[in-house]
């Protein structure tokens, strides 16, 4: 078993004005944003840097010569077009950096289109994104309007926003689990009322497991769209998702065929997680554990190397006080030695090859 720290760092991280309290808020506020927003192809030579009236900040025009203040993301990403580096012209004055990036537009690299996302609101005109002409975008305001198409409000429904240590608490943007801002949004939900019940889970003792899920997407770049599921014990007051196992993540990059991939692959597999019984997961962790492992050193360094063995049998055997016997014990100590690790990246990497593990049984 393990803790996910996923939520933890967006419940950390997040200001008020990106929390929301219910899935129909976000789904409303993604909707207005779309209402908004425009895209666009122009070529990378019509695009160009002015410094604003008072030299303390940038706005960026287009061919018809409308300004449009770039967000921290998309300047950024101007920044990049023109083979210069952010942070250093952030460093600039405003007319020297736009001098530096208009240069580097103009001059330093081949014509390209450019996908422009624009914003316009009741206030400043505003460029949320410069990516490639092809960018396959999944609008947030389309994945919220499937989520709250399955999980209604996100609060009253089987999966919602968790409680802590499993009990339900009211909620609200302190303790909140779905965040959105112009760069990105967060989703995390779970049923803790329909367990999984596991007759002998950890030292011989009984427990049960709640079902989640996370989903991320960006509309301007910044992330894939992803899609994690997990088994776990509880969401602790700080949004660490405790007692983790089978974690299983599906990532979909926004190129051009993204959308419909989502329509049609992401969406009814979300939907199947949603409504599907909890009984087919009990059989594969039944079934994994009475597959015995012959030979537990090569089952584990052909999958890990001959490095983790001793790591891996060394944390099972903290967890669990015995040795690795089966599938489901492979599982549990793949999953206690990723705990460990303090990249995210390669903890997530380690819990999702403990999960296909335990795929095997139902080989």
């Amino acid at each position: 078993m393990s803790q996910l720290t996923q939520v933890n760092q967006q419940w950390s991280s997040r200001p008020a004005d990106e929390r929301f309290t219910s899935l129909t808020d976000l789904q409303a506020h993604f909707h207005d944003v779309r209402e908004h927003s425009r895209a666009t192809v122009v070529a990378s030579r019509r695009l160009a840097v002015e410094p604003t009236e008072d030299n303390k900040g940038l706005v960026v025009t287009g061919p018809n010569g409308h300004a449009y203040a770039p967000t921290n993301w998309s300047f950024g990403q101007v920044a990049q077009l023109a083979e210069a580096p952010a942070g250093y012209l952030r460093s600039l004055p405003s007319p020297i950096a736009a001098d530096c990036i208009n240069y580097g537009l103009q001059f330093k690299r081949d014509i390209e289109d450019v996908g422009v996302l624009l914003y316009k609101n009741d206030g400043d005109p505003i460029l949320r994104a410069a990516t490639g002409p092809r960018y396959g975008r999944i609008w947030n305001a389309d994945i919220t309007d499937g989520l709250v198409q399955r999980f209604g409000d996100g609060r009253n429904g089987a999966f919602r926003i968790p409680g802590e240590f499993g009990h339900q608490v009211e909620i609200t943007k302190q303790n909140t689990t779905l965040y959105g801002s112009d760069r990105d949004m967060f989703v995390f939900l779970c049923d803790e009322d329909h367990r999984i019940e596991l007759p002998n889970r950890r030292n011989g003792q009984a427990g049960a497991l709640a079902r989640g899920f996370f989903v991320w997407n960006s509309e301007v770049g910044a992330a894939t769209f992803g899609l994690a599921t997990f088994l776990f014990d509880y969401c602790c007051c700080n949004r660490i998702v405790w007692g983790a196992t089978q974690y299983s993540e599906v990532t979909l990059r926004h190129t051009a065929s993204a959308p419909d991939k989502y329509i049609e692959q992401m969406a009814p597999a979300l939907e199947d997680y949603a409504n599907g019984s909890a009984a087919p997961v009990v059989k594969m962790i039944e079934d994994a554990r009475a597959k015995r492992i012959d030979n537990v050193d090569e089952f584990l360094s052909k999958r890990f190397g001959r490095k983790m063995v001793d790591a891996i049998k060394v944390a099972h055997d903290q967890d669990e006080h015995r040795p690795i016997e089966s599938l489901w014990d492979a599982t549990v100590g793949v999953t206690a030695f990723a705990r460990n690790i303090e990249h995210q990246d390669r903890r997530v990497d380690l819990e999702r090859q403990a999960g296909e593990i335990l795929a095997l049984a139902m080989a």
